[in-house]
């Protein structure tokens, strides 16, 4: 059970945490910080009818709130508090709940209750109620503001032109970014429509940048996406995407995730050189390692789509990939394996995986290391390099480690199928040797056998 203590500290002014504890100046607390420095003045007067506190404690969602509101049951702010004789306050509902389950302590102190009445903490409500009421109000109202402002910057980017439309894009995109309200302003008046009629053949990088970062911020729907995916606009994308900096480079390849999403995509949309190798430089930039998991993201995205496979393999991608794999945290090794598995349906792919010497050690290693998705992926690539070349793959896969790694993923309890895919892969490692020379290379004992 959650032990909780008021303290005196958390600011609220003349209250004593305990009983129906008198404020000796409820306009004196709100005004002196009561309540974590709320601007002081009125007490959210005259709106007691219209706000509901229920309500205005979902919406605020705040991290931190005086610890006085705070029902020690459930550490959640108090709607309904009420007062034991301990001195204890509580949520109405989770004090009565305690009771229900046969105790009769006050949870806090663990003292027997003399007397299980409840009292109304009313002066308590209202302080809850005042400090609720004034962060909801200046919320709504920094709300009508930030919307005000999102629609007066449309306006101003269907009249301006040059340096004053960079500024008024740069603004709207820091407005997007922080609010929803914004962004819902931004769809209701049209303003996906304006925006996008900016990008163009003739569209600066600089205005470009600014459009796309706005854009991704934004809930595009089919008709928005249709029109995005117009061969110039696609091209001034890609363009920005290799000469971009590093936060504009990630903001396209989102925007093309979002394209992509479409049902009426096209494949040759993405069959761009430019294009992918973009991504692959953004995927290799060891500057900027926030670009890496948005680049793989998408690449991985566009590996859907087989008719471009052999592009990618033909740009260099797989010993590419295979090389960064050590240096990737979980979420991109995995991203990374799926790209090279679905790559080695290509022939190319498969040849490329053969010909570079990390491949079999980088997927020996990852077995059984991070996840079983990527065990299997690693297998998967295993089995595509071991069949290709059998004799030659099987004693550097088996140098490697490769034996006891497939035995710990037969034993384990992954997926019957990687089961059966690991003792595939077992035999036809042995099949070019003696069971005494197998073992002996793989440093297995005759149990293991």
């Amino acid at each position: 059970m959650p032990m909780f203590q008021p303290s005196k500290r958390d600011g609220v002014v003349g209250y004593e945490g305990g009983g129906d504890g008198l404020v000796l100046d409820l306009d004196t607390a709100v005004k002196d910080g009561v309540l974590g420095g709320v601007i002081g003045g009125v007490v959210g007067a005259g709106v007691g009818e219209k706000l509901d506190l229920k309500k205005m404690i979902e919406e605020l969602d705040l991290s931190e709130v005086p610890s006085v509101f705070i029902c020690p049951i459930s550490l959640e702010p108090m709607q309904d508090p009420v007062t034991l004789c301990t001195g204890q306050t509580y949520e109405r509902s989770n004090i009565l709940k305690w009771f229900s389950l046969g105790h009769f302590t006050c949870p806090t102190t663990m003292q027997e209750l003399w007397d299980d009445s409840i009292t109304p903490n009313k002066t308590l409500y209202h302080l809850i109620f005042a400090w609720f009421s004034q962060k909801y109000l200046l919320m709504k109202k920094k709300s009508e503001d930030v919307q005000g402002r999102a629609s007066e910057l449309l306006e101003t980017l269907k009249k301006v032109k040059g340096q004053a439309r960079v500024q008024a894009l740069k603004e709207l995109q820091g407005v997007v970014a922080v609010h929803s309200t914004a962004r819902k302003a931004v769809i209701d008046r049209g303003g996906v429509a304006v925006i996008s009629s900016l990008l163009g053949p003739f569209t600066s990088h600089a205005v470009g940048s600014e459009v796309i970062g706005i854009l991704v911020n934004l809930s595009l729907d089919s008709e928005s996406r249709t029109n995005l995916m117009q061969p110039a606009k696609i091209s001034l994308m890609v363009d920005i995407l290799n000469e971009g900096c590093v936060e504009t480079k990630i903001n396209c390849t989102r925007l093309i995730e979002m394209l992509m999403e479409e049902k009426d995509f096209r494949s040759e949309i993405v069959s761009s050189h430019s294009l992918l190798v973009g991504l692959m430089r953004l995927v290799k930039d060891k500057r900027h390692p926030n670009g890496v998991l948005p680049g793989l993201k998408l690449l991985r995205t566009i590996c859907l789509h087989k008719e471009v496979r052999a592009l990618i393999v033909s740009l260099g991608a797989v010993p590419q990939l295979v090389e960064l794999l050590p240096a990737l945290d979980p979420d991109c090794l995995e991203l990374a394996l799926f790209i090279l598995d679905a790559l080695s349906t290509v022939e190319e792919a498969r040849l490329a995986l053969k010909a570079c010497s990390n491949t079999i050690p980088n997927m020996v290693r990852l077995l059984m290391r991070v996840s079983e998705c990527c065990t299997q992926y690693a297998l998967s690539i295993l089995w595509c390099v071991c069949k290709l070349a059998p004799e030659e793959c099987s004693s550097i896969a088996i140098d490697a480690g490769l034996a006891a790694k497939l035995l710990l993923v037969i034993q384990s309890g992954c997926n019957p199928v990687l089961k059966q895919r690991s003792a595939e892969l077992l035999k036809l490692c042995s099949l070019n040797y003696s069971d005494t020379i197998f073992i002996s290379k793989c440093k297995l004992t005759r149990t293991i056998q």
